[in-house]
């Protein structure tokens, strides 16, 4: 039996925009089992970055179900929804949402901090993290301190801290160069298979879609071809 992550079912979300209503997402079904690869491509507005957002439990639904671990998180408190995307979901966005004010090492432990892990065993995996994407001389440097493709991969550094066990990624090479690209490529297929981990990852990197499970295509709110 397939040990399944993430259900979706019908799934459905409206926007109201100037007194119209903007249909995003049409009847999506998605089921995603443990350690899996699945990536989503499609035209720009299709509805992908929509979708990511509801598996991450940062948007509800309008219609339609979706569960988590079995759980339906619309009967979950909002403290219940935020401690699993802290304790069992990793983001990684276009945009990187760095603390400025934090050196790339603090930014990367702060998710196991806030969990309440010790200081030091959080260092220890952040700096491990880190020296793995390749800045391991950057540890104490402030995001305006990095490149546009440094701090995208302090963020991913970050999304890894509390080992997760889904992974969503939205273009998450699109500011890094090949070498870069294939490093971080590398490092997520790795944390899926030796921690089971589910990814999730929208891209039109075709080294990243080649080495997915499953190519999804979302084409006005929907996927082409479902499976």
């Amino acid at each position: 039996m397939p040990n399944i992550l993430v259900a979706a079912a019908g799934l459905i979300k409206e926007f109201q925009l100037d007194g119209r209503r903007i249909e995003v997402l049409r009847g999506v079904d998605l089921a995603l089992e443990a350690g899996e690869m699945v990536a989503i491509v499609g035209p720009s507005g299709a509805g992908k970055s929509t979708l990511l957002h509801i598996l991450g439990l940062l948007e509800a639904p309008t219609g339609g179900r979706l569960q988590f671990e079995g759980r339906d998180p619309a009967g979950l408190s909002h403290r219940e929804r935020a401690r699993i995307r802290l304790e069992r979901i990793g983001f990684v966005f276009q945009f990187h949402h760095l603390l400025p004010e934090f050196t790339a090492l603090e930014n990367v432990i702060m998710p196991a901090l806030i969990r309440g892990e010790p200081c030091r065993d959080c260092r220890e995996r952040g700096v491990e993290l880190l020296t793995r994407v390749g800045l391991a001389s950057r540890l104490d440097h402030k995001p305006g301190e990095l490149s546009g493709g440094e701090q995208q991969r302090v963020a991913f550094a970050r999304a890894l801290i509390n080992k997760p066990a889904l992974i969503l990624a939205d273009e998450p090479t699109g500011n890094l160069d090949l070498a870069a690209s294939e490093m971080l490529r590398d490092l997520l297929w790795e944390v899926c298979r030796s921690r089971e981990a589910t990814l999730v990852i929208i891209t039109h990197n075709e080294t990243l879609v080649s080495g997915a499970a499953r190519v999804l295509k979302m084409v006005d709110g929907r996927f082409t071809n479902p499976g």
